[in-house]
């Protein structure tokens, strides 16, 4: 029976074969898959339609059903810039033999609001964290040299400091146990340098770096991965390789050295677990746990309704084997916050 995995692959093959608005209504659906709750063949036993599912309407419906009654007899590998991606369906099957490993979860270390390029306000972000009972978030809203996405520079990320405090004020009085994280998911250049002032960031909770360019680059990236794990401003390093489905294969690097550097600084590597990003992917989260690094899952989340894709980096720690003191989502809040001491304070190492 195909899985939501194998019509996601045959769509965006499909996508290939058209043109126009078709090609990308299939390239869409494909994306989308990954996002369908239930898997297709369990819809179609129950006598549903398929487009209750996002990205399907009736066309698209016709050419999946063709495909569930009569499977392609030739599956090919997908290429590399559409492998090991996880379905939220298979996430969820997964989590569910061994439901105690997501109750360990306390939060959510990557999202952004209106602050950035998000839809929510951090009041909405913060709701819909209470409503996953989380002990806390990081508002990591992109900073100043992400133009497209609406960066802040450091007196928005200060007033945005100002927002939160008195939000976290309103959660304690109101008997919330949840608390919102000053951070920033800052841009980092090819040095492995930030964008923002170390005084502005000395006043955050937490600090994520990210690449967002030069992310095409095919030679080997090793040297830029350890000049970011080595700025001394930031304790997780953001959605690593950079890639993107079916859009952008990411960076390679000589990963047991950059894991066992991340492992030395005591700093965390993340899962960025957007549908179409899944990065570190499960292959690369074997290796961290040889080398026994941190590891961060963040959702990325844009919409409040996003937070749900905290479930693919889930599942995606328990299928690479991950040690739950690896992880450090699993931290209560005292400890999380003295392991970013902890980091600070140790001195930065020189190439």
């Amino acid at each position: 029976m195909l899985s939501n995995t194998d019509i996601a692959e045959l769509l965006a093959r499909q996508a290939e074969r058209e043109s126009g608005i078709l090609s990308r209504a299939f390239r869409r659906a494909a994306r989308s898959a990954f996002l369908w709750p239930e898997e297709v063949a369990n819809v179609i036993a129950q006598n549903r339609s398929l487009t209750e599912l996002r990205a399907i309407g009736p066309f698209i419906e016709r050419q999946i059903r063709h495909w569930i009654d009569k499977p392609p007899h030739s599956t090919h590998r997908a290429p590399t810039i559409r492998r090991d991606f996880v379905s939220l369906a298979k996430a969820r099957q997964l989590l569910a033999r061994k439901p105690a490993w997501a109750k360990i979860l306390r939060g959510d270390l990557q999202m952004h609001t209106r602050w950035s390029d998000g839809s929510g306000t951090i009041a909405e972000m913060a709701d819909a964290a209470t409503d996953r009972s989380y002990e806390y978030i990081a508002i990591t809203d992109h900073s100043k040299g992400l133009k497209i996405a609406g960066g802040i520079d450091e007196q928005a990320l200060k007033k945005q400091g100002n927002e939160i405090g008195k939000l976290n004020a309103f959660l304690r009085k109101s008997g919330r146990n949840l608390l919102v994280l000053r951070s920033v998911e800052m841009n980092l250049n090819r040095r492995g340098e930030g964008d923002m002032s170390p005084e502005s960031l000395l006043a955050l909770d937490l600090v994520l770096g990210s690449f967002h360019s030069s992310l095409r680059i095919v030679e080997d990236q090793t040297n830029r991965y350890l000049a970011a794990l080595r700025n001394p401003h930031i304790q997780i390093l953001g959605h690593p390789r950079g890639r993107i489905y079916n859009f952008r294969i990411g960076l390679s690097a000589d990963w047991p050295r950059v894991f066992a550097e991340a492992t030395s600084l005591n700093k965390a590597m993340e899962v960025d677990c957007y549908p179409d990003r899944q990065d570190l992917n499960i292959d690369l989260l074997k290796i961290a746990r040889e080398h026994g690094t941190h590891i961060s899952l963040g959702t990325d989340a844009h919409h409040p309704w996003q937070l749900e894709f905290i479930e693919l980096g889930l599942a995606a720690a328990l299928k690479a084997k991950l040690p739950a003191d690896r992880i450090v989502n699993f931290m209560p809040i005292g400890e999380l916050k003295s392991w970013v001491r902890e980091v600070r304070g140790r001195a930065p190492r020189r190439p």
